[in-house]
């Protein structure tokens, strides 16, 4: 299966992988990736850049909303491969080695088994390496605060609930937020279409995943591209608070 590339803004595409997205920003000859899907993932990762006109040799980084698999699925293999170093949030930086794990467990999809969608999600996350060890070896901190010297220049936002290191990514000159697992705008496992958070089993603490909802929600734009659903069009902070009206 190929993956799904839209141009959503000059430079931007959005990737709808398996379940899963990730994003790509161009410019010049050099690129920007966001992501990268679960392990399974990798011949849609690179079929996607070649379908942009570029190839991984030419990724300058690549920025991890969080360490959860199904994205950071390629990030080690690009990192080895290529030398593409791979940058978190601080907190996230742990997290990406695999000194801990804070995913959603077995236990807990088990427990939520009866909710429509959670069964053929689970079956093809485990199939697309979702319980897969795929940690990073030398993941590095933001290197600077502030818009990164990277295509796009994107702006980490710490938004932290979804786990303790999450990160959105801003792009105030083109009006887009990356928005990772904060702010999604649909999901396998649920029923609800448009701005919202993911269900809970999925967040490490639900409460700080509201609250970030406030800090996206002051954030300039009209183009929310999320880490599950499709874009969505529209000022990016009542699309926050519309997820939070959802979430209370």
């Amino acid at each position: 299966m190929r993956a799904d590339v839209r141009q959503v803004a000059d430079g931007i595409h959005l990737v709808h992988g398996s379940n899963t997205n990730w994003v790509i920003i161009t410019e010049g000859d050099e690129i920007t990736l966001v992501d990268t899907g679960y392990p399974g993932d990798r011949e849609q990762l690179l079929a996607s850049l070649e379908a942009v006109g570029s190839a991984p040799e030419a990724v300058s980084a690549v920025l991890i909303t969080h360490a959860h698999n199904d994205h950071l699925g390629s990030a080690e293999f690009l990192r080895c491969t290529y030398g593409t170093p791979i940058y978190l949030h601080p907190a996230e930086v742990p997290h990406a080695r695999r000194e801990f794990l804070h995913q959603v467990t077995i236990g807990q999809v088990l427990k939520n088994s009866w909710r429509p969608g959670v069964l053929p999600w689970s079956v093809h996350a485990l199939r697309s390496g979702g319980t897969a060890h795929v940690p990073v070896a030398v993941p590095e901190p933001f290197p600077a605060e502030g818009a990164l010297d990277l295509p796009g220049r994107p702006v980490p936002v710490h938004t932290p609930g979804h786990t303790d290191g999450h990160a959105a990514f801003h792009l105030p000159d083109t009006g887009v937020l990356i928005s990772g697992d904060a702010l999604v705008s649909g999901h396998p496992t649920s029923r609800v279409k448009g701005p919202q958070l993911l269900p809970d089993m999925f967040h490490r603490d639900r409460s700080r995943a509201v609250a970030s909802l406030d800090v996206l929600a002051a954030l300039d734009g009209d183009l929310m591209l999320p880490g599950h659903g499709p874009a969505h069009r529209g000022p990016v902070g009542e699309a926050a608070l519309q997820a939070k009206e959802r979430a209370l």
